[in-house]
């Protein structure tokens, strides 16, 4: 396997209004953009060729990987001119794959972080002959994800969209975004149309009596959709928990970038990353939080859980816990958010107009 798709058109608009202004692969998670981990894990797997499938936002991808080179990879970058779902991204790059017809061909959706074995799904896919191999991951509550059942030899036997009802739940196993296609199987796509892989390519596949295999893999796996879970996700690679090697530092407590300046009686902890040109004020407490380029967390503020986005400001004594403040914007002193607060782009809050608990 040389050769990976990357999907990477989504909106993100569940991350807005981290999305506003960058796309979802290209948000900072422990400093760098998440799609730069992706890409390196993909690079330390064996892959060499890359095409990013692109749609909003396309114009950010180029400026910043260039032709990949400085990853050791070669990238190239198709745009969708409408939004064509997960099938029809795959379809519309294939003219830029160079694999033969029953070559492997990675396929990752661009807002899974996961320590999957890449070699060993690629393993399990030239073992087994699949047509497609896909990655599965086991979770407690899998109501909102699509559940694919498998028999003793991992064979995938169905697929079930978001279950609802209790004798719906026939296995714990989801869909967890990462696969391996026969070539060949790539041109049976319908072209110039959206198609989900999800619910239209796997079931129709799978109705022809062709060979999908499963691989479960548990090791990490986190769909970074929410700001919550990018939060989460940004801490764990800061962590260690999740394993990248585009991190760009050594695995700790914190991260602190080049050019950032953090006040010595300042406190960071948890996973807690500061971008290039950012702030820290003296006496300022930040756990488990991205604080992104050019953010200012002024003194005494508490962050927590949260995601501080560029050239944002926190004030004195200002308290966030699980909260998302855009590019731009400024928490005035005294402020209180929680709960999954989020403010926009360049909005201001003057000081002590909004308090989750008593003044007193």
């Amino acid at each position: 396997m040389t050769e990976a798709i990357l999907l990477v058109g989504g909106k993100g608009t569940r991350l807005r209004p981290l999305t506003v202004h960058t796309p979802k692969p290209m948000v900072r998670a422990a400093g760098v953009p998440f799609l730069t981990h992706q890409l390196a894990r993909a690079r330390a797997a064996g892959v060499e060729h890359v095409v990013l499938a692109t749609s909003y936002l396309a114009e950010v991808f180029e400026p910043y990987f260039g032709d990949g080179s400085s990853l050791g990879l070669h990238l190239e970058y198709v745009t969708e001119e409408e939004p064509l779902g997960t099938g029809g991204a795959i379809r519309n790059v294939a003219p830029r794959l160079r694999s033969g017809p029953d070559e492997p061909v990675l396929v990752f959706n661009g807002d899974i972080l996961t320590g999957l074995d890449i070699r060993a799904l690629v393993r399990t896919h030239a073992t087994t002959g699949a047509d497609v191999s896909l990655h599965l991951t086991k979770v407690p509550d899998p109501r909102a994800y699509g559940l694919v059942p498998t028999d003793g030899t991992g064979r995938v036997l169905a697929f079930l969209e978001k279950p609802q009802t209790p004798e719906e739940i026939v296995t714990d196993q989801i869909n967890a975004g990462a696969y391996v296609f026969r070539r060949s199987v790539i041109d049976t796509i319908p072209q110039g149309r959206p198609v989900s892989v999800e619910r239209e390519t796997f079931p129709e596949l799978l109705a022809a009596g062709a060979h999908l295999q499963g691989m479960v893999d548990s090791t990490y796996w986190l769909d970074l959709g929410t700001p919550a879970a990018f939060v989460r996700g940004s801490a764990d690679l800061v962590l260690g928990r999740a394993p990248s090697p585009a991190v760009p530092g050594r695995c700790g407590d914190r991260l602190i970038l080049p050019t950032a300046v953090v006040a010595p009686g300042a406190k960071l902890t948890g996973g807690t990353v500061v971008g290039e040109g950012a702030f820290v004020a003296e006496g300022a407490r930040v756990f488990g939080s991205a604080i992104l380029p050019g953010a200012v967390i002024e003194p005494g503020a508490v962050v927590t859980d949260s995601l501080i986005g560029s050239r944002a400001r926190v004030g004195t004594r200002s308290v966030l816990n699980g909260t998302v403040i855009g590019d731009g914007a400024v928490v005035g002193s005294d402020n209180e958010l929680r709960n999954g607060a989020r403010v926009w782009c360049d909005a201001r809050i003057p000081a002590g107009s909004v308090r989750f608990s008593s003044d007193q």
